[in-house]
């Protein structure tokens, strides 16, 4: 695949056995995430940007660095993929990781074959976003909706390509109802 693998993680462990398997998977450039000017920076030479995130103990302190890649100005980088990849997944780390706008969350086994084909499902293939005052994200249904009626939301329709990173095909306020 024609993209560059932004690592979130330590530089060993869990962080150095995920760099390791996104270049077995074919990502030509992986690199450690060290911020969104960095990122952005890399956006203009490789315009595809998948941000794997390593497994923590705490999810939720993922956070502050998922909403810099969800609330970045540039449009290369707050679509990019997020994914995090669980060692031990609970029903709460996956909620966690919704509600902070991630595109999947892969668990064990992380075989190559198994993680080439669930990235795969995040290139070439239309995305539906939704984006409110606290979340940009996948479509969730109730997740991503406002949960009031008469509140604006915005609904995107996108699509990831290596060659031309991301393009926003349809961009349309809503209200809810």
């Amino acid at each position: 695949m024609r993209a560059c693998a932004y690592v979130v993680g330590p530089p060993d462990g869990p962080g150095a056995a995920l760099m390791d398997l996104a270049r077995g998977i074919g990502f030509p450039t992986v690199l450690s995430y060290a911020g969104i000017a960095a990122a952005d920076t890399q956006a203009h030479q490789t315009p595809l940007l998948f941000f794997l995130f390593a497994a923590v103990d705490d999810v939720a302190g993922l956070k502050p660095v998922a909403d810099a890649i969800r609330f970045s100005p540039s449009r290369r980088i707050r679509f990019s993929p997020l994914v995090y990849f669980s060692e031990s997944p609970s029903a709460d780390a996956i909620k966690t990781c919704v509600e902070m706008g991630f595109d999947d969350v892969l668990t064990l086994p992380f075989t190559q074959q198994r993680v080439s084909a669930r990235l795969d499902l995040l290139v070439e293939h239309t995305q539906v976003y939704f984006e409110t005052a606290t979340y940009l994200g996948p479509d969730r249904g109730v997740r991503a909706s406002p949960h009031r009626a008469g509140a604006q939301y915005r609904r995107l329709e996108l699509i990831r390509t290596p060659a031309r990173g991301v393009s926003v095909m349809r961009d349309d306020m809503q209200v809810a109802v």
